[in-house]
């Protein structure tokens, strides 16, 4: 049986939430725990991918500071992009060794996960070609940025459900000039689902996409202690 197991973080400042997929990669690569997806509640944050193109942060720092966005420089691929509230970001900490260690194959799954969770919701949404992420009508609204250790897959999705839209013209999202961001809201109204109602669909998508026979969803505090006992000296957690 292939299970999959979910944390709801909530509000998860981005250091945090990278330090705990971290501790998970570690875990998941020496077979000490199975596959998990992790949803953060990030505080509005800027992260820079492997790949950034230049000009892609309109913003200076004065304007960051005064609007209180940190900015990170991680080790997934892609460029810059944003994080903050009303956005459904999601971190599956994936075993890819198991999955033919095909990371082109793994990010068109996460990206069917996404059609199929906006099709729940009435969106026609769609694969664009050459350009990794999510897009309906042109416009994007959901990115995906991976990692990959020892085979085994972090970073993630972002789903725009109902974020500041304007926080978005800080960048040239992806580093692709001239590309207009959306979200749920923007598509639906008053009839958009909330953020709790689009995470619930995406793991019913995920655990179909990816073959999972059960879905065990963690309390936060479970998670985190038992990252802290996988952590400790000695411990065979």
């Amino acid at each position: 049986m292939t299970t999959l197991y979910i944390c709801h973080l909530g509000p998860t400042g981005y250091a945090d939430g990278l330090a705990l997929q971290e501790d998970l990669v570690r875990a998941r690569a020496g077979g000490e725990t199975r596959d998990w997806v992790l949803f953060p509640d990030h505080p509005p944050v800027l992260t820079v991918g492997r790949n950034p193109s230049a000009g892609a942060l309109i913003a200076g720092p004065e304007t960051l500071a005064t609007r209180g966005i940190q900015m990170f420089e991680v080790a997934r691929g892609g460029d810059i992009t944003w994080h903050g509230p009303g956005q459904l970001v999601g971190y599956p900490i994936f075993d890819l060794d198991s999955r033919d260690r095909d990371l082109h194959k793994f990010l068109r799954r996460l990206e069917e996960v996404l059609i199929r969770t906006l099709g729940a919701f009435d969106v026609a949404a769609e694969r664009s070609q050459g350009r990794t992420g999510v897009w309906v009508d042109g416009e994007k609204v959901a990115s995906i940025g991976i990692a990959v250790r020892r085979w085994v897959s972090y970073h993630g999705f972002a789903l725009n459900v109902h974020p500041d839209m304007a926080d978005f013209d800080l960048i040239h999202p992806c580093g692709l000039h001239g590309i207009r961001m959306t979200s749920l809201a923007a598509l639906l109204g008053a009839q958009a689902p909330g953020l709790a109602e689009v995470r619930d669909q995406v793991v019913r998508d995920l655990a179909e996409v990816f073959d999972f026979d059960e879905v065990v969803q963690v309390p936060a505090g479970i998670l985190r202690s038992r990252v802290r006992s996988m952590d400790a000296p000695g411990s065979a957690a």
